[in-house]
């Protein structure tokens, strides 16, 4: 068990893929994951434009779309450390977000999204004496969800609009832990016996919503001629984990499976955001978010003494964002036309005492003329964990976003 927390602790920093929370539910990823968000530090949810896409946390904001909306993003992480006389590199690519939207004129506008919720990716060895593998670890877990969302603007009330829309769970959780022989009590003469003995133990799993097929967000959003601002509220539900625990000696003797189920109880999230408008296309942004965690998370564990529960705390973000839009007009300069963006969050983790600190810049450069647009992150911060068995955490990574803005299926 001492090598095993030692591996973790190592990993903690060694990866962007963070290891707090992996026994839990892994790294939440911020609303979303859209590259044109993260460049702003993951503030906006309250601007509106063809050009800014589905919001997981305002799905109100597309009623004033005019036009056909696609995107589709990737994360691209990496690390790279030295501690003592090894070295890590580590990256890690990913999809955390697709979205398509169609306005619907005066029904309103219908979209969908796929996104990656939370996840954990780990796969770390340690070698002994002579190069003998003591240690792995491996955890690859992903919770997706597919989001349909409807939205229209009030009959009368034109600045307002309400939207919904409904999170379809599910995922697969993976882990293996396999730990070689403890030598250290034995005489140098018999540690032949068990130089090969390796016990492993693996868990596989499911996740999905329990007794429902989905939970919910609601969103009214009010849009004026400087200012925007919006509210949601996003359902509590309990997120349900099925489990296989196969434990295996040296891969030969294999215990009868066991099956287990757990339940992860999500609070309801409150979320609110403003956008201001200023000398034509500059804008200032503040979103905040936040659940308030009261009950604990209970873990994979199953076995070498790992910890049964992860504590838990208010989960709260604060994003402000500023954002300088391109201009329109394609005939000006290629510089001006891109759009430029700067942004910072503070965000508590679920996970007790565990508190984010982070940057981003990000820019969108305009292909061709019909409204096409790479989008281009980069984030860094620092993840704080004052526990005491959880090491702080640097981090930094891009994503790349392709945006897409078309008139299919509408009349000119």
């Amino acid at each position: 068990m001492k090598k095993l927390l030692l591996v973790l602790l190592g990993l903690a920093v060694c990866g962007y893929a963070s290891v707090i929370g992996l026994d839990a539910l892994g790294e939440e990823q911020v609303a979303g994951g859209m590259a044109s968000t993260a460049g702003r530090g993951y503030a906006g949810g309250a601007k509106t434009g063809d050009a800014e896409g589905l919001s997981v946390l305002n799905p109100a904001r597309n009623a004033f779309d005019t036009k056909v909306v696609f995107n589709v993003n990737f994360l691209m992480d990496m690390v790279a450390l030295e501690k003592k006389s090894d070295n890590f590199v580590v990256n890690n690519i990913s999809m955390p977000s697709f979205n398509l939207s169609f306005p619907m004129g005066s029904f309103g506008a219908f979209g969908v999204s796929l996104w990656q919720s939370y996840s954990s990716n780990v796969d770390e060895e340690v070698s002994g004496e002579k190069n003998s593998i003591e240690t792995s670890v491996q955890y690859q877990s992903s919770i997706y969800e597919i989001v349909p969302n409807y939205t229209f603007r009030l009959p009368i009330i034109r600045n307002f609009a309400l939207g919904a829309s409904a999170h379809f769970v599910m995922g697969n959780s993976t882990r293996k832990i396999s730990m070689g022989p403890d030598t250290d009590p034995l005489d140098k003469s018999d540690r032949w016996a068990v130089s090969r003995t390796e016990i492993s133990d693996y868990v596989d799993g499911t996740w999905e919503i329990k007794n429902h097929p989905a939970y919910y967000t609601a969103a009214l959003q009010y849009r004026g001629h400087q200012s925007s601002f919006y509210f949601s509220y996003t359902t509590p539900h309990t997120l349900l984990n099925k489990l296989d625990y196969n434990f295996r000696m040296s891969e030969l003797d294999t215990l009868a499976p066991t099956k287990y189920s757990r339940e992860v109880e999500v609070p309801a999230m409150l979320a609110t955001g403003m956008n201001f408008r200023f000398m034509k296309r500059n804008n200032v942004m503040l979103d905040m978010a936040a659940r308030g965690w009261d009950k604990d998370i209970e873990n994979i564990a199953g076995s070498f003494n790992l910890d049964g529960v992860t504590k838990t705390q208010k989960d709260m973000l604060v994003a402000l964002g500023f954002q300088r839009d391109g201009s329109p007009l394609f005939y000006d300069p290629f510089l001006d036309r891109v759009t430029y963006r700067l942004g910072a969050w503070y965000k508590t983790w679920y996970v007790k005492d565990v508190y984010e600190l982070g940057g981003s810049l990000g820019a969108g450069f305009p292909l061709g003329r019909k409204g096409t647009t790479l989008d281009l992150s980069f984030q860094g911060g620092k993840r704080f964990a004052d526990s005491g068995h959880a090491w702080d955490e640097l981090f930094f990574g891009f994503r790349i976003g392709l945006m897409g803005v078309g008139n299919w299926g509408q009349t000119h």
